[in-house]
């Protein structure tokens, strides 16, 4: 029995300090699922367990450890009361932005959402440039999100700010995140092995229904379609997430190319941008940059004769934009990933191929880059000459990285040659109405 009780007293001294952990990281993407009614299950489970130490006796008869214990349950409160007054002045910060800085700034971000009115508020003060939607915005009545989004439209256009980005992400096959309501189509692998001409055709007519469904929502860009080239088999069994084997054309550049550049025409003809991606490729990859940082070894010249003959091919055939995934190439630059190496998006992709089209990074909120010093990441990719940082899948982490970019601005870390010639490749890309 001894033994037992012994056991059960380690088990709350683990457990609390476990509360007092995650608490203290609420704000933390990996920690979204316990927001909202988790923190208020938190906080009552917290008090409960002090509530039963205190009565238990473990206050004043169980000597110094049994006050230690008590005040250790005391912690997970105090340090989730600390990360939301945190949150608070940070977000604070960043809504009292001065206009000019806002605008300037914000025109460089696309953010995702679980709060209508909160985004919007971001958007009618200038502070982001776009909107994310997926699934979770579309679970009411797709006419009440396009009305939501035809009134911001207006607000914007009165305050003589350009026109809201609406972005989602519709590949097709196990990325439809907008289906339902919109038609979930097959992936475009599936066209691959068809006579050339018949799939062009399926896949011009893929894009044109993704883009007829879209631009009805109100989305004008669609972060599709990928260009990575298939792996010859699963490289890690750790990939939950990117599953670029399901979602890759095919392992030949020439039908990735001919299928991918169809395809967006197809979006085209309805007023949808497209996005290819991830260059520079995660087809080789073995790191799941959902969660790790990942490196791509290859030599430059195979994969300029492989792997990046369809961003080039597409980019060069059509109005799409680059995004860069959170690969490091280590042949070009080892210490960074792509999505913000200065040697990568300007020294090759605006450089080398000439491209002066919008590029966009792949999610900030993605574990290669949060993880790490995201701060840093922000300030590098806007020097490099990246146009929009994406914020997806935790819209709340915006004011972090937001604040990132306020105060390199306010230091003068930001080039301005560089934000001059991405705020003109913007205004090119989406012009005044």
């Amino acid at each position: 029995m001894q033994i037992i009780k012994r056991i059960g007293v380690g088990l709350v001294w683990f457990a609390g300090l476990a509360f007092i952990f995650v608490a203290a990281n609420k704000n933390d993407p990996y920690l979204i699922a316990l927001r909202g009614t988790g923190n208020i299950v938190l906080v009552v489970v917290s008090v409960g367990v002090l509530a039963f130490l205190i009565h238990g006796g473990y206050l004043h008869r169980r000597g110094v450890t049994g006050k230690l214990l008590v005040l250790l349950w005391c912690l997970p409160s105090l340090s989730m009361l600390g990360a939301e007054a945190s949150f608070e002045l940070r977000k604070r910060n960043v809504l009292q932005t001065d206009v000019v800085q806002a605008r300037s700034l914000g025109q460089h971000f696309m953010v995702g959402y679980s709060s209508f009115p909160e985004v919007a508020a971001l958007a009618e003060k200038g502070l982001i440039a776009g909107i994310y939607i997926t699934k979770h915005n579309v679970r009411r009545a797709p006419e009440t999100l396009k009305s939501e989004i035809s009134a911001l439209q207006e607000k914007r256009r009165a305050a003589g700010l350009p026109p809201l980005i609406v972005a989602a992400d519709q590949e097709g096959g196990i990325v439809s995140h907008l289906s339902p309501p919109l038609t979930k189509l097959p992936a475009l692998s599936t066209l691959a092995s068809l006579p050339p001409d018949v799939r062009t055709e399926k896949a011009k007519a893929f894009g044109r229904t993704h883009g007829q469904e879209l631009a009805a929502l109100g989305v004008n860009l669609n972060l599709a379609p990928v260009l990575d080239l298939r792996p010859d088999a699963k490289r890690n069994r750790f990939d939950f997430n990117t599953l670029i084997g399901h979602r890759a054309i095919s392992d030949d550049p020439a039908i990735v190319a001919d299928i991918a550049r169809s395809y967006v025409h197809g979006l085209e003809a309805f007023g949808v941008g497209a996005t290819v991606k991830h260059f520079p490729g995660l087809g080789r990859v073995r790191a799941d940059t959902h969660h790790f940082s990942a490196d791509l070894d290859t030599p430059l010249a195979e994969l300029e004769a492989s792997d990046w003959r369809p961003f080039r091919d597409v980019l060069r055939g059509s109005r799409a934009q680059l995004m860069i995934g959170h690969v490091t190439l280590t042949a070009v630059d080892p210490d960074r990933a792509a999505s913000h190496s200065r040697l990568v998006v300007d020294g090759i992709v605006r450089k080398k191929w000439n491209y002066q089209g919008v590029i966009m990074t792949d999610d900030l909120v993605m574990g290669a880059i949060y993880q790490n010093n995201v701060c840093t990441a922000v300030v590098e990719a806007l020097n490099a000459g990246v146009d929009l940082l994406l914020v997806a899948f935790d819209g709340t982490q915006f004011y972090r990285i937001f604040a990132c970019a306020k105060e390199a601005s306010s230091q003068g870390k930001l080039d301005s040659i560089t934000m001059r010639d991405s705020e003109a490749r913007l205004k090119r890309a989406f012009p005044p109405d």
